[in-house]
């Protein structure tokens, strides 16, 4: 009897990967289309080897932050001519937390122009330059939020026939202490939630109260949560609203994406 895979059943076309949390090869046997490499700094860069081996099973779009030394098309792209041929880009500003205090003053646009003139497939990540990604018409890439699918519909309704991928952490299970454990955090940093919880509340499954219903109510306007059918359910959704890929990220790590 042939067997559907938890990453099917989930309705991912892609996942993403940081490579300071696991070894990224590994993610070869994952059934998807395409696998994006986040970028968490050069040291942890994967190996032009590494990117070749996973390229042979599925595309490998790797992370580049143009305004850091090595991926600057406008200065140092030293690190981005080492990239294999067989691999592509998602282009961004770059997280603060991984760029110097010189490079976080560099102008945004013009990279992304010079960037996309060699990497024209690339794709534009649009957090915090969400007006700079739309004006380039490449793909883009946005973090899930609770007004995604209303964004994606007035998109389409504006006449926006592009691409668009969004990106999601993905908890694969209805275990509320396991999804606070895994997400929790990182939905207490998006701010109509950071306003919500009370003051030094915990945001794990220690959290109690208000905080926990705060943040599980967060949880699935942040995050892809559930069992993988229930998943599915919002994926399709957001394939309803205009979505072209739905790009989950293994938020307690890709054991469950591998069955």
């Amino acid at each position: 009897m042939l067997t559907t895979s938890t990453v099917t059943r989930a309705g991912l076309d892609a996942i993403a990967l940081k490579p300071a949390e696991c070894d990224v090869s590994t993610a070869a046997s994952i059934p998807v289309e395409t696998i994006a490499i986040d970028y968490e700094g050069r040291e942890h860069l994967p190996a032009p080897e590494t990117l070749v081996a996973l390229s042979k099973e599925t595309d490998v779009l790797v992370t580049t932050p143009v305004r850091a030394d090595g991926f600057d098309p406008l200065g140092d792209d030293s690190l981005t001519a080492e990239l294999p041929d067989a691999v592509g880009r998602v282009l961004v500003a770059g997280h603060p937390a991984y760029l110097t205090a010189e490079e976080r003053e560099r102008a945004v646009a013009p990279r992304l122009g010079a960037a996309l003139e060699t990497e024209p497939e690339a794709w534009v990540g649009t957090e915090s330059v969400e007006r700079i990604a739309m004006a380039t018409g490449a793909t883009q890439y946005e973090l899930l939020s609770r007004t995604t699918e209303r964004d994606l519909r007035a998109l389409r309704a504006a006449g926006f026939d592009g691409d668009v991928s969004v990106y999601a952490p993905t908890v694969l299970t209805e275990d509320d202490d396991a999804v606070l454990d895994a997400v929790g955090a990182y939905v207490a940093r998006r701010r109509p939630v950071a306003r919500a919880l009370p003051e030094d509340a915990p945001t794990d499954a220690t959290a109690t109260g208000r905080a926990r219903d705060v943040l599980l109510e967060a949880a699935t306007d942040y995050a892809l949560v559930g069992a993988p059918d229930e998943v599915r359910a919002q994926t399709d959704a957001l394939r309803e609203a205009g979505a072209t890929t739905i790009v989950g990220y293994p938020a307690r790590g890709l054991g469950p994406f591998l069955e």
